[in-house]
């Protein structure tokens, strides 16, 4: 069993890394290089392409849990043990943690000199936004939880669609390439109010690394604490979501076996 632990502790760690480093640095070219070197539009494709390789690296042995909203998710429905909960979301913590350790030692030159070594959650030099989200000034705390909530939403209910056996689901290979293209969609649509954090994993770990690296506890009580709603929201959405598909479209859907059984029917009369 602690073999298993360790496999998967291992694994998310890896992929969290490789998702994380992509977007993240992503974010820090686009800030230090003051728009010179990419734009809102190349962060959402380095999210799109790190979530996609995340999942093809981790997919065969956790089924790439890469998001603790999700991983809880699939908790309250019975589909995984909570000794694997708190395996997955170890994993996901510490790999979150060490892609903000990795990016912020590739860029810390380029910190340095774009903040004369002051590093702030807000100002005209403000970096903290290189590893977590903080909402947009003109947006309310209420409407920026509503944005992250619905757009969890959007993410399970792509992610149920892509793998749904039952349903149309994606062929194996295609489907990280697809998840990726949904993380993508949902930053193209849905950044503006809060940059989508979508994922507690993806936010939270980095804004742990930054009170620690410089930052101070700004990280935490900005913006009316921001902290916390793309901890709360995203797992909230997740569960939401998951009724919505239920309700919706999976307690419609005949068995798998029924559905092959219709298809050969169908086969044999258009042959």
């Amino acid at each position: 069993q602690s073999t298993t632990a360790t496999r998967i502790l291992l694994i998310l760690l890896s992929l969290f890394l490789f998702t994380q480093v992509f977007g993240l640095s992503s974010v820090a070219q686009v800030v230090l290089g003051k728009g010179n070197n990419g734009q809102y539009l190349s962060i959402n494709m380095a999210f799109g392409i790190g979530a996609t390789l995340g999942v093809y690296a981790a997919g065969g042995v956790s089924g790439a849990h890469l998001n603790a909203a999700i991983t809880i998710t699939q908790c309250v429905l019975g589909n995984i043990s909570w000794t694997t909960l708190a395996a997955y979301i170890i994993g996901q913590f510490l790999g979150s943690f060490m892609a903000a350790a990795t990016v912020f030692a590739v860029y810390y030159d380029a910190i340095y000199d774009y903040t004369k070594g002051n590093l702030t959650v807000s100002g005209p030099t403000a970096t903290a936004m290189i590893f977590s989200t903080y909402p947009a000034p003109n947006v309310s705390l209420q409407g920026a939880f509503f944005t992250e909530f619905i757009a969890t939403v959007m993410l399970i209910l792509g992610v149920m669609v892509i793998h749904d056996e039952k349903n149309n689901a994606a062929i194996k290979g295609a489907q990280p390439m697809l998840t990726g293209m949904l993380v993508l969609g949902i930053g193209l649509g849905m950044g503006l109010n809060t940059g989508y954090a979508i994922n507690p994993s993806r936010d939270l770990p980095p804004r742990v690394f930054t009170a620690i690296a410089g930052w101070g506890t700004a990280v935490f009580t900005a913006e009316h604490s921001w902290w916390w709603v793309p901890v709360a929201a995203p797992i909230l959405g997740c569960l939401f979501g998951v009724f919505i598909y239920k309700l919706c479209i999976d307690f419609h859907n005949s068995p798998v076996h029924e559905n092959e059984h219709e298809k050969e029917q169908a086969g044999m009369e258009t042959s």
